[in-house]
């Protein structure tokens, strides 16, 4: 039998298609991703170029195809396509890695924060970071908490002001700036080509970096049964819409700010947590306006706190799936009276804390050992990714899918996404030019152990749930089905 897409009760409160619109750009958009690029000037138009022609264009359009032929979301997909098993790697992976993700965009916002309040030297803090991580995820879990559409509300206004907003405005200085011929000496676009760099593996990983950083158009499909559905098959229709407009919006909001951010930065001297809110205080000042600059910080710190509730929500339901398929322990799939998934974001709340204090213990260059973590994630993304690419290839052979919006030459453009995300999975196991905190020879075998040990655990746990499932009596008719 096949797992069952979730549907929204009568009365629930339902996301509109601008909601998740937004939701899916800022799930996958962030203007943390803008300053790492910036500093290869005109050649981060190719780096962005290359991710997004081999993976964002395949995952876009099988996310569109699979939410309209197998509704749910990823779990439904490769449960559907691969088995029971097969699906909880590919979410409990999913999971995972965001688990990494979110002290160091929270951080960012920390950052941002300190910018705001005029005092930059916060941001150096370790103890105020890790109080930051703190206060704002749980605020975060509450809003999940709350259940409903509220986590789609904030997520997809505070998106609106704190995500696309300040990537508009980012668009409009830099217009300014070469419209009033102003020009920065030394800026990162000068002496700089359309071809990155390239020397050796660890140049390559660099553009492997940026996979994950159009991560996550799959995600919010898990809420695709929430669309407004006065016919059976338009939530299958909103969601394309939702993929095409985030597709788009996701492109312009990487390219272009990225240029233009590079236009008003020293070469070199760009640095991923706060640059952009260099950047945002270059333009401001060099406009004699740098009282503005405030205002942008705390639109930042509000789209920050829009992405973390988007990655809250998205992943976390996607685990509840799979817990209500008896496929995960049952404390994974307790509710509260809203019906959120209770226990999945208690786990997720106490993990983030115990990772912010990190912060504390080793205040000197946490940010630093973050960065590699981060790095080190994307091969546990890009596993679940492999799982999305076979999934659709065995649910087109076996008529499960191809209903409209039917996915273009699926097949060879599946092989080309698994190619890509093979080929960047294997080279998430060289560091990245530039990457010193970890001895080369130890990297590889890091890479291996942080895989290893944050995937297994899904596996042990579905083990143990199909353990419990099969020894335990017949609960009636609503028991899920064995593993496939």
């Amino acid at each position: 039998m096949t797992a069952k897409a979730e549907a929204p009760p009568v009365g629930r409160a339902q996301i509109t298609v601008f909601q998740m619109a937004v939701m899916t750009t800022i799930a996958v958009a962030s203007l943390r991703s803008l300053p790492a690029m910036a500093s290869y000037g005109w050649a981060s138009i190719l780096l962005w170029i290359i991710p997004a022609a081999l993976f964002f264009v395949p995952t876009a359009l099988l996310s569109a195809e699979l939410s309209a032929s197998v509704p749910g979301g990823v779990y439904e997909w490769v449960r559907e396509a691969l088995g029971q098993r097969s699906a909880v790697v590919a979410v409990w992976v999913q999971w995972a890695h965001n688990i990494v993700w979110y002290p160091a965009q929270l951080a960012m916002i920390a950052g941002a924060a300190a910018y705001f309040v005029n005092a930059p030297r916060l941001a150096d803090s370790g103890v105020y970071t890790a109080v930051v991580i703190v206060v704002v995820f749980w605020c975060a879990v509450w809003v999940g908490m709350r259940g409903g559409n509220l986590f789609a509300k904030v997520a997809s206004r505070a998106g609106l002001f704190g995500t696309l907003l300040p990537a508009g405005v980012l668009v409009v200085l830099g217009v300014l700036w070469l419209v009033t011929g102003r020009n920065l000496p030394g800026n990162s676009l000068e002496g700089t080509g359309l071809l990155p760099p390239l020397a050796g593996p660890t140049s390559v990983a660099l553009i492997v970096s940026n996979f994950l950083a159009f991560a996550g158009m799959e995600m919010n499909a898990v809420h695709a049964s929430h669309l407004p559905a006065p016919r059976l098959s338009a939530p299958r229709r909103d969601y394309t819409r939702v993929v095409g407009i985030a597709f788009a919006t996701t492109l312009a909001i990487f390219i272009v700010p990225t240029l233009f951010m590079a236009m008003v930065l020293p070469g070199g001297q760009i640095h991923t947590a706060d640059g952009v809110m260099l950047a945002f205080s270059a333009f401001f000042s060099g406009f004699g306006v740098p009282w503005l600059g405030n205002v942008v910080y705390l639109l930042i710190v509000v789209g920050g706190l829009a992405s973390v509730v988007t990655w809250i929500a998205g992943p976390s339901r996607i685990l509840f799936h799979a817990a209500k398929d008896e496929a995960l322990p049952a404390f994974f799939r307790r509710t509260n009276a809203r019906d959120a998934q209770s226990g999945i974001f208690v786990i997720m709340g106490v993990t983030v804390t115990l990772l912010a204090l990190l912060y504390v213990i080793f205040p000197g260059n946490v940010s630093d050992v973050f960065s590699v973590l981060i790095g080190m994630a994307v091969a546990l993304y890009l596993i679940m990714y492999l799982f999305l690419f076979v999934s659709a290839i065995a649910l087109r052979r076996r008529g499960r899918s191809g209903a409209q919006p039917r996915a273009p030459a699926l097949y060879p453009m599946t092989i080309v996404g698994m190619v890509a995300a093979t080929a960047a999975f294997v080279l998430t196991f060289v560091p990245q030019a530039g990457q010193d905190s970890i001895p080369p020879a130890i990297y590889p075998f890091l890479v291996a152990l942080f895989v290893v040990g944050l995937g297994a655990p899904g596996l042990l746990l579905h083990r143990l749930a199909r353990r419990r499932a099969t020894t335990a009596p017949a609960r009636g008719p609503h028991t899920a089905p064995g593993s496939a």
